[in-house]
């Protein structure tokens, strides 16, 4: 019975402890504040300006044949698994990788067909605005003339409400995952 009790003991330690949060944890840091302008509205977007949400920051292109769709699609999976009161608390936010190619009506046809109308910003700008962001966040970008693509970094940052990264993922987290850290971080106060 003493046996029992402990082990009843542990599992309810165990259910009770906080959750964890699925990538690589960051000490809570300030994110590298920016300004670009969203593509889909034609405003000026600073990041520091999201600070109230949890903020998924991701670098992504629209012409791109394989990662970046998948990445959207998980984006608007994982939406679609928060509560409306989450979902209001979190804005997803691509930056481009393609400064070339990723026009206002290749943004917006990119979030059109991937379903991502709401709490969602894809930020443009020139090589120019655009590489110290990159830089910030040590996104690497490979661009090769013969070729259409954009190899790039495919990390996203999951900043919490207070403007801090807190954990570093990839695009091979799944919808699931992703949406239980959003979940943890708008717990958060």
């Amino acid at each position: 019975m003493r046996a029992f009790r402990l082990a009843l003991a542990a599992l309810l330690l165990v259910s009770c402890a906080a959750p964890s949060l699925v990538g690589t944890q960051i000490a809570p840091t300030a994110a590298p504040d920016f300004t670009l302008t969203d593509g889909i509205s034609g405003k000026p977007v600073t990041l520091s300006a999201q600070q109230g949400k949890v903020v998924v920051l991701s670098f992504l292109y629209t012409h791109c044949p394989d990662v970046c769709p998948l990445t959207a699609e998980d984006f608007r999976q994982a939406q679609q698994k928060l509560s409306d009161s989450e979902r209001d608390r979190t804005v997803f936010v691509a930056v481009s990788v393609d400064p070339l190619q990723d026009t206002p009506q290749a943004v917006q046809a990119f979030a059109r067909e991937h379903g991502l109308a709401k709490n969602f910003l894809f930020l443009v700008g020139g090589q120019a605005q655009l590489q110290p962001v990159w830089s910030a966040y040590g996104i690497r970008i490979e661009t090769d003339p013969a070729v259409t693509g954009v190899g790039h970094s495919d990390a996203i940052y999951l900043l919490d409400v207070k403007g801090r990264a807190r954990v570093l993922v990839h695009s091979d987290i799944t919808p699931d995952a992703l949406a239980g850290d959003l979940k943890v971080l708008a717990a958060e106060r």
